[in-house]
């Protein structure tokens, strides 16, 4: 995770509260029909603690707690911020941390290969069809140059990392173009900020980027949208929701966790792409994300989420496999065990398919 964190504070916290159900409240008194329509809410209040950094792919737990979800089923959460994944899986594991965001990476397999204990349980990121949020754009410079993939040969193309979801696309376009990695000059940029200036002044021709940056380097002149990521990538699982196995072992508090998620999730897609209820959404992605410009949500593509929580579980075993192709990973996962959508599917049949 990209944003700084204090790992010894969140140590403290975490022992003064505890985890998942262990925190308790006066129980939620019910009259009649449940708050939540659905499920009645726990006789006990529990606290579910997220790693989470202000992730646009946050959006189902903003949502969901900003408008009381999570409180219909007498749920309260916290979110913890960790300077990195290396630091959040093994808290994960050990359920110190109940919920977190996970995005492809080879370190990420690995070290659910070497015994980390997480579970991949629903959609957390993926790009929409011709509205991909992480995905190439060209200098202006290349705009009549580069008017097909093929033409990316002999150009420069900044990636942020290799053994990573920007690798796998990255190499996804490159099959697709028809071109081998010998055709093309791969420059790594680390930072996606960096990419702007480093394509506005001609050092390189094209980059994989993502939004909000995108957006913001349209709006300076810096480079154009180029094609979309799911013309070679269309199911590419970018990111997805983590779950610890002692919080999925407490069925009552996960089944409504993800109830709510779920909601939060579906608010987000009825705002983004049917425009309904837009203003108090992007009121509360403000509020919880680093993208404070309330127009600029207006104008990025946004991060797609699944009302259903559906995974892409195909890609996210390619995505595997090309990692240990590149000799990247050690040791095998056992993904029937790794990646469980059933707490996704439980949820669906309590609060019914979301259906466009």
């Amino acid at each position: 995770m990209k944003k700084a964190g204090l790992f010894s504070l969140l140590s403290v916290v975490l022992m003064m509260g505890a985890c998942s159900s262990k925190e308790v409240a006066k129980p939620v008194t019910n009259d009649g029909k449940p708050a939540s329509g659905d499920l009645a809410p726990l006789e006990k209040q529990a606290t579910v603690f997220i790693a989470e950094d202000g992730a646009a792919s946050g959006a189902g737990f903003y949502i969901a707690k900003e408008k009381g979800y999570f409180d219909d089923y007498n749920i309260r959460v916290d979110f913890a911020d960790f300077a990195n994944s290396d630091d959040m899986l093994p808290a994960l594991a050990a359920g110190e941390v109940d919920i977190a965001g996970g995005v492809s990476t080879a370190s990420f397999f690995n070290a659910i290969a070497q015994g980390i204990d997480v579970r991949i349980i629903a959609d957390k990121g993926h790009n929409m069809p011709g509205k991909s949020y992480f995905s190439f754009v060209i200098g202006n410079h290349m705009v009549d140059e580069i008017k097909e993939y093929s033409d990316f040969k002999g150009k420069k193309i900044a990636v942020s990392s290799r053994n990573s979801i920007d690798g796998y696309i990255y190499e996804e376009m490159l099959k697709h173009a028809g071109l081998t990695e010998d055709d093309v000059e791969y420059v790594h940029i680390a930072d996606f900020g960096a990419m702007l200036g480093a394509i506005d002044s001609g050092t390189v021709d094209a980059a994989l980027n993502i939004e909000p940056l995108i957006a913001q380097g349209i709006s300076k002149g810096f480079h154009v949208r180029f094609g979309d990521a799911t013309d070679y990538a269309p199911e590419s699982q970018i990111a997805m929701v983590l779950a610890s196995p002692q919080f999925m072992a407490n069925e009552d508090l996960s089944l409504r966790f993800m109830a709510a998620y779920l909601k939060g999730v579906r608010d987000y897609n009825d705002a983004f792409f049917k425009d309904q209820g837009k203003e108090e959404i992007i009121d509360i992605m403000v509020k919880h994300t680093a993208l404070k410009d309330p127009e600029l949500w207006e104008r990025v593509f946004v991060t797609g989420l699944d009302p259903n929580g559906k995974m892409f579980i195909d890609d996210i075993k390619k995505q595997y496999e090309m990692y240990k192709a590149n000799g990247a990973i050690r040791g095998e996962i056992d993904f029937d065990k790794s990646v469980d959508p059933s707490l996704v599917e439980r949820a669906i049949k309590e609060i019914g398919l979301y259906e466009d």
